[in-house]
């Protein structure tokens, strides 16, 4: 299971509305906040790709400016590509098929 802990910016003024919504949002923890706008928040998810989803859900809401990754565990998720029970996306498809979307 992926952990991640992250820095999530907003204004000073905005961060205790984000705080409330990122409190609602699920897998999401917040663990402190400061005067200039810092939210420290673990993201917990089922898979790294689930997690991203929480990421991307975090960006656009509209008083989040940036989100930052301090730190990222995904020992468990090794684990079970090594035993076969997990087979991770190809990399680099996605990118074929954007390049041939540009095209």
């Amino acid at each position: 299971m992926p952990i991640g802990g992250f820095i999530i910016n907003t204004l000073p003024q905005n961060c205790a509305a984000t705080v409330t919504v990122l409190e609602q949002m699920a897998g999401v923890e917040i663990h402190a906040t400061d005067s200039n706008g810092n939210i420290i928040a673990v993201i917990e998810s089922h898979t790294s790709d689930s997690m991203e989803e929480s990421v991307k859900d975090i960006e656009k809401l509209e008083q989040v400016l940036s989100v930052g990754a301090a730190y990222l565990h995904v020992e468990d998720e090794v684990e079970k590509i090594e035993r076969g029970e997990l087979v991770p996306p190809h990399p680099f498809k996605k990118n074929k098929k954007q390049r041939a979307e540009w095209a």
